[in-house]
This record gives C-alpha cells, sequence and structure tokens, in this order.
C-alpha cells in the first residue's frame, strides 16, 4: 500500500475527484465513492490469442481461449460496455452481459472517453455523467428464507448448500434488466441475491495474498460455481471485495478491489472457472461483516453472489420457506 501511494495522481474535474493509481481509478463525488479498474487483464490469463479491434462505431477486444473458443467484449466510443458473449467454436453464442437493451434509441448518455475499456461505465463516461447517475433509489430486500440460506458461509456449508444458493433465485421479484454498473453500486438491488462468504478466506492487514492453505480452502466455491456455469454457461457471479474499518477510504477501496480480484484470478488459474463468468468489486469499509471501528480479520474478506437474475431481469423470486 505504501508503494500505491506513492503512484496515485489525483486531480479534480468540477466537483469530482478522480484518484488514478497505475492499474485502478477511484472516483468521489460528494459522499459517493466508487472504484474501477479493467478486467480484460484478467481475461488474458491462458489465452492463445487476444485482439483488439474496430467494428463501425464499436470496440471489440477477442480473448481466443484453448479449446478455440472466444469471449467477445464490445463497448462504444465512450468506453460502456454494450456486450460480452462466449463464442464457441461450433458458432454457437452464450451472452454473459448484454447492456444494449437499457438504452433508448439514442444509446448511453455522452461522457467523455477514459480508462476502463471493457469493465462497464468507463472512467471519463462516469465523471460525464456523474456518480449518482448510477445509483438506483430503492429500499433494501424483504426477505422471507431462512438467514443460513440467504448469507451462507462456506466455513460450515455442505457442497450441495453452495451449489444451491449459487444458483438460488433472487428473494423479490426483479422488474426489470440491470445494468452491470447498477448491480456493482447498489446494495439494495444486489441484496436481491442470496450470496456466499468466504469465510475460510480472510487477509492480513494492507494485503490481498493468499496463502497456500486458503487457495486449498477455495476448492469447494470453486466446485460450485464450475457446475453452476455448467448447467447454465451464461451464468455470472460477482466476487466482492471487503476491509475492516481501520485505514482511509482510499486505501480501503483499493484493498478490497483487489482482494475480490485476487481471488478471481485463483478460482481461474487453480480451478478452471472461466473467468468471463466472474466480475469483480471493491467496497473498501462500507459493508462490515462484524460492526467494529477496530481490526478483525472477519471483515478482511471477499463474498460470491450470483448476479445473472439481475442483468437478465428474467427469474421469478423464491417463494416463502
Amino acid at each position: 500500500m505504501d508503494e500505491l501511494r506513492g503512484e496515485r495522481r489525483e486531480t479534480r474535474e468540477g466537483s469530482t475527484t478522480i484518484i488514478r493509481e497505475p492499474d485502478r481509478t477511484i472516483i468521489r463525488e460528494g459522499d459517493r465513492t466508487i472504484i474501477r479498474h479493467n478486467e480484460m487483464d484478467r481475461f488474458r490469463y491462458g489465452a492463445q490469442d487476444v485482439r483488439m479491434e474496430r467494428r463501425g462505431n464499436e470496440n471489440v477486444a477477442v480473448v481466443v481461449r484453448p479449446g478455440g473458443y472466444r469471449v467477445v467484449t464490445v463497448t462504444d466510443d465512450n468506453g460502456y460496455l454494450l456486450r460480452r458473449t462466449r463464442v464457441m467454436p461450433d458458432g454457437r453464442e452464450y451472452i454473459l452481459i448484454d447492456n444494449r437493451r437499457h438504452w433508448g434509441p439514442g444509446g448511453p448518455p455522452p461522457g467523455p472517453r477514459g480508462p476502463g475499456f471493457g469493465t462497464g461505465l468507463a472512467v471519463g463516461a462516469a465523471v460525464g455523467l456523474g456518480v449518482g447517475a448510477l445509483m438506483l433509489n430503492m429500499p433494501p430486500p424483504v426477505v422471507h428464507i431462512p438467514p443460513e440460506r440467504y448469507i451462507v458461509e462456506t466455513e460450515r456449508a455442505s457442497p450441495t448448500l453452495l451449489y444451491e444458493t449459487l444458483t438460488a433465485p433472487p428473494v423479490m421479484e426483479i422488474e426489470r434488466p440491470y445494468t452491470l454498473d447498477e448491480v456493482r453500486y447498489n446494495a439494495p438491488l444486489r441484496d436481491r441475491m442470496p450470496r456466499v462468504d468466504l469465510d475460510t478466506v480472510t487477509f492480513e492487514t494492507g494485503s490481498w495474498e493468499l496463502d497456500p492453505m486458503q487457495i486449498e480452502k477455495l476448492a469447494g466455491i470453486a466446485d460450485g460455481l464450475n457446475r453452476a456455469i455448467q448447467a447454465n454457461p451464461q451464468e455470472v457471479f460477482l466476487i466482492e471485495g471487503h476491509t475492516d474499518a481501520v485505514g482511509g477510504d482510499v486505501d480501503n477501496l483499493s484493498l478490497s478491489d483487489r482482494r475480490a480480484e485476487a481471488v478471481a484470478m485463483v478460482l481461474t488459474q487453480q480451478f478452471g472457472v472461466p473467468a468471463e463468468n466472474l466480475t469483480t468489486q471493491g467496497y473498501g469499509r462500507q459493508y462490515l461483516k462484524v460492526p467494529t471501528d477496530g481490526p478483525l480479520r472477519e471483515n478482511r474478506r471477499v463474498a460470491v453472489r450470483r448476479i445473472t437474475p439481475l442483468l437478465t431481469g428474467q427469474a421469478q423470486p423464491q417463494p416463502p420457506q
């Protein structure tokens, strides 16, 4: 973290503060702060080929995987993620993310181009729109399922329960398809889906590294993810990173985002979970598992949540139990 602090560059655009790290950008507007990073670096792992193309008014990143299938990420000139698909060698196409349906005839709102290719709303566009434009006004969900089925902890969960949680429907009706950014930056929306807390994987203060023993303990969640993706190749899962309450907000956001990415990379590199079915986001100290201002390992954690129904708007809620 000391090295990162030395490499940060801070600028202002109107009422917005932009803090750039070598591989991440933090955007602060009023009392809202978000972090963004480019997921293309994670998608490149094990690729046979990576191509960046221009097709009409769109930018296209094509990652060719072993076995000949392609992961295709399409963005517009402002860096908005329009579509991500997996194209099989026989031509079958699986849509993972399709944000095009969310925009009106005029397309996405204008915004200056900036870094963030393939990550959703680009940094420059986020500044142009305002961070507040990403926020939804919605109440927390009403949860009718038992708490132990809504938030599942890996230490006490059987493989069956992990799989059932990773394929469970939402706890409330989903009114419409939401963009990936709406899902990332709105807790009441994310909370319509059950989650798995990886309580067997926590981090040292100021670190996002996983030791070999912790990597071993990811085998159970990796098996559940791979089973879920085998059953439905279009599933998308959000890996959420968190910190405890010690330290500054910028440090904690960066740390948490790196923790989420580290877990996603291990799931792909060690256990074969397809990188394109995972997306990551850090939340810093915003959502403490144990409310305390002190240093606590339980808060330096990562969680996994299925977000496919939020992106597609097609799933029905779970019946009360």
